[in-house]
């Protein structure tokens, strides 16, 4: 009877420890602050990945996944200290984020010194994947020089000479170095660079160096403008005319909230990341489905970000048949796995995912809220030389 009795408790227990089971997932990100907007649409990208990737059981063989969401308020001290907590306290098998570059830099340490993986997205400095990787950062956003490389692509030809304007922090220094290097690779070069504080909103001292710096100067002439969050400096600098010195300006893409500023630029020409009408795959089609469903809007930059990540992780985990890191980074290195994107690939070397860019050119239409970047092109995989940088 005693035999009975323990054999039961020890299926019971068993079987309590089986239901129990999970898969913890910290999102350490900056929820609340200036880039909130992108932090919302990260975070629900990433929901809408792992609910995609896993059928909507939003488990992983047979374990459930549980995903804590840390705040790090856009704060390097608050993304290293709650990492640490996600690790140690929380004892998360990974975790995803954050929003920031500069609270990204903060954090690659620490996933080093607790030996667990950090997926970042979407912090785009090259040096997260460059001089500060350490072998547990994988990105699935893309870095500075992806965006660098394809913009060139975009931009450059005979006789077109280019001024920059970018914030001061890793973002827009890695973004403006990458920039200039991809622009050499096509022949041509930046003639003039010009940095503001983040918090810019007064850009008449810095647009009127430009201008003096580029008046004089013969060919086509672009200000190609590197900026994330508030602040608007192409309606601020456009309002000041700079087709009197024969400049236009140029810039990458971005959010559908900032793409309205976009509509005073029609026929503008440069590269994106991602708009929802441009992929045409299975995986995006569901998303742009889902998203109109749930949210009664189309899904944004950083939303297919979010959700490239959290397809990541679940293909990671079921590929590597557990979350153990070890396990986890032999199965990621060279993994291709389908996002709203297409394909993309961890590149071994640096643990960067290659993927598609998109060459655009911007059509204005009166019954669209934002100026819709037409594609001319897609950039894929083979056609961005995107350089290893941290060897």
């Amino acid at each position: 009877m005693k035999r009975t009795f323990a054999a039961a408790m020890v299926s019971a227990l068993a079987l309590a420890t089986t239901a129990s089971a999970e898969i913890k997932i910290a999102h350490v990100y900056g929820k609340t602050g200036p880039l909130e907007a992108y932090a919302k649409q990260s975070h629900d990208g990433l929901m809408l990945g792992l609910e995609y990737a896993t059928g909507g059981t939003m488990e992983i063989n047979g374990e459930k996944i549980v995903v804590i969401e840390k705040d790090t308020q856009l704060k390097p001290e608050n993304g290293r200290a709650l990492l640490e907590e996600a690790y140690g306290d929380d004892e998360v098998d990974l975790a995803v984020g954050p929003v920031s570059s500069g609270v990204a830099l903060a954090m690659l340490p620490v996933a080093e010194e607790y030996e667990k993986i950090l997926l970042v997205e979407p912090a785009v400095a090259d040096s997260i994947t460059g001089e500060n990787w350490n072998r547990y950062i994988f990105r699935t956003g893309r870095n500075s020089s992806q965006d660098a490389v394809a913009n060139a692509i975009a931009l450059a030809g005979p006789d077109v000479h280019i001024a920059t304007l970018a914030q001061d922090y890793a973002f827009g220094r890695d973004g403006i170095a990458a920039f200039k290097e991809a622009l050499e690779t096509v022949g041509s070069k930046v003639d003039y660079e010009e940095y503001v504080p983040t918090d810019t909103t007064d850009f008449t001292a810095a647009a009127e160096r430009i201008f003096n710096a580029m008046k004089d100067l013969d060919g086509k002439k672009k200000l190609f403008v590197i900026w994330a969050g508030g602040g608007n400096p192409m309606t601020k600098i456009n309002a000041m005319d700079p087709g009197r010195f024969g400049i236009e300006i140029a810039t990458g893409g971005n959010i559908l909230a900032a793409m309205k500023a976009y509509k005073d630029f029609p026929g503008m020409e440069g590269a994106t990341y991602y708009y929802y009408d441009i992929p045409k795959n299975p995986v995006n089609d569901w998303l742009v489905k889902e998203h109109e469903a749930r949210f009664g809007t189309p899904p944004d930059f950083f939303t297919a970000g979010g959700m490239a990540a959290g397809i990541a992780v679940v293909e990671a985990i079921k590929k590597a048949g557990s979350t153990d890191t070890e396990d986890l980074i032999s199965t990621m290195e060279g993994m291709e796995w389908e996002t709203p994107k297409g394909k993309m690939v961890f590149r071994p070397e640096d643990h960067q995912a290659l993927q598609s860019m998109y060459h655009f050119k911007i059509k204005v239409d009166p019954n669209v809220e934002w100026a819709i970047p037409e594609l001319v092109r897609e950039l894929t995989i083979e056609d961005l030389p995107i350089p290893i940088r941290n060897q």
